[in-house]
C-alpha cells in the first residue's frame, strides 16, 4: 500500500492467533560520497531574503509553520535581524553562516534521553544533540520564513583506507549511528 506521501507501506494480517512476530531485516546499501553542496537553487532564491510564490506556499505549508518563540528564540531571532545577515547575500552563504554561528553557540554532544529539546531548552542550556539542534535550525528557519523540515536517519562514517592511519583525517573504524538534521527548501 501507499500513504498519502506516495510512501510505501507494508500490512501484514495474521489470520490466527500467533505468539510470535520475528522481523528479519537483511540491507545492502550502496554507501557513496557525496558533495553536500551539489544542487541546483531556483534563480528566484538564488539571494536571501526570497519569497515562495502562492503554488509552492500552499505545497510547503506544513514546512512553514512555527511554533510560538519563547523569549529565548525570540531574542535570538531579535538580534540575528539586528546584524546577523547582509541583506541580498547568496541563499547558500546566508544557509552557511546561519549554521556556522549555531556550530559555535549551541555546545554538540550525545544525549540519550528520549525526545527533542524546545529551542528554549537548546539556548538556555547552550548544548544538545543533533535532534536538538536540527529542531532548533527548523524553528530558526521557518520564523525567517524558509520551509524547513526536521530529518532523521543515519550518518554512516566510513574508515579512510591509508588517510587515517597516516592522519587523523577521519574514524579509525566503520561506524553507523543515529542522526538528525535540517533540511531547507530551495
Amino acid at each position: 500500500q501507499q500513504d498519502a506521501y506516495g510512501n510505501h507501506v507494508a500490512r501484514l494480517v495474521f489470520p490466527e492467533n500467533t505468539r510470535e512476530l520475528v522481523i528479519d531485516v537483511d540491507l545492502v546499501a550502496d554507501v557513496t560520497v557525496i558533495n553536500p553542496f551539489d544542487f541546483l537553487v531556483a534563480p528566484q532564491a538564488a539571494h536571501y531574503p526570497f519569497q515562495y510564490n502562492d503554488t509552492q506556499r500552499a505545497e510547503l505549508v506544513g514546512y512553514l509553520a512555527v511554533e510560538p518563540a519563547g523569549p529565548l528564540l525570540a531574542k535570538w531571532l531579535a538580534a540575528f535581524h539586528a546584524g546577523g545577515y547582509t541583506a541580498g547575500e547568496t541563499t547558500t552563504a546566508f544557509l552557511v553562516a546561519l549554521n556556522q554561528r549555531l556550530s559555535r553557540e549551541i555546545e554538540y554532544l550525545v544525549r540519550v534521553e528520549h525526545g527533542v529539546q524546545t529551542p528554549e531548552e537548546t539556548l538556555a542550556l547552550g548544548s544538545g544533540s543533533c535532534r536538538d539542534s536540527a529542531w532548533l535550525l527548523v524553528q530558526i528557519l521557518r520564523h525567517l520564513g524558509l520551509a524547513a523540515r526536521f530529518v532523521s536517519g543515519y550518518l554512516v562514517q566510513l574508515a579512510d583506507d591509508a588517510s587515517s592511519q597516516e592522519s587523523d583525517a577521519g574514524p579509525e573504524h566503520d561506524s553507523v549511528d543515529l542522526h538528525a538534521w535540517a533540511e531547507v527548501y530551495l
